[in-house]
């Protein structure tokens, strides 16, 4: 189906732990709490925490309770060439200086929403940093009841997405699918598709795309 991505989700036991990745990962806490290793420090990331692993990062995840995590694995792509696990991510000259990745650590609701083009009803929290040092980012995006896309979108991008809260419909081509928290949606690059929230409560999922990088590569 060409999907460069692989998204999972990881039911971990008390002192259970997640294996290596051969690429970068992305980690979200989706339910429990776990505890992470990783350059040197301990980070405990309870619901709703997030770290972002590069590629050949030594780590190591274990949950202290039964927990529940949505990971996302990708290949690195450099943005002079095609994807490699074993890329570093440097990039030759540029103005910004564009060093090797590190590890990110963070927590969604520390992040400041933005709402999408105006509208207050539909919230964007990037959990990845606006840096072409990074070859995809990862959002949430919040839907109030009754909230929508504006417009029906179609993206030269493939997308993958995991609904965590609420419920509401997917256009995807021409087709229409109710959607609720737990369900996963991914999308071919090209593939129109639009979303509204429904119900009496927001909203809310995790969404990946490839970005920073030209398409064909």
């Amino acid at each position: 189906m060409g999907s460069a991505f692989t998204q999972y989700t990881a039911e971990i036991e008390p002192g259970g732990s997640l294996g290596i990745a051969e690429g970068q990962r992305f980690i979200f806490v989706l339910e429990g709490e776990a505890h992470l290793q990783a350059s040197g420090e301990e980070h405990v990331l309870a619901k709703g925490g997030y770290a972002y692993l590069p590629s050949e990062e030594p780590s190591a995840l274990c949950a202290a309770v039964s927990s529940r995590i949505a990971v996302i694995e990708k290949a690195y792509q450099s943005l002079d060439g095609p994807p490699s696990a074993a890329q570093s991510g440097r990039r030759k000259g540029g103005p910004r200086g564009i060093q090797k990745l590190g590890v990110l650590v963070g927590k969604e609701d520390s992040i400041v929403p933005q709402a999408f083009m105006g509208d207050q009803a539909l919230l964007v929290r990037a959990l990845l940093p606006d840096d072409p040092a990074f070859d995809f980012a990862v959002n949430t995006m919040m839907y109030l009841p009754g909230a929508s896309l504006p417009m029906v979108e179609s993206h030269i991008m493939e997308h993958g997405l995991l609904m965590l809260e609420g419920e509401g419909i997917y256009r995807l081509g021409d087709r229409w699918y109710p959607v609720a928290a737990g369900d996963f949606i991914w999308m071919a690059p090209y593939c129109p598709q639009w979303f509204g929230a429904l119900g009496k409560v927001p909203s809310k999922y995790l969404i990946y795309k490839p970005w920073n990088r030209h398409p064909l590569r």
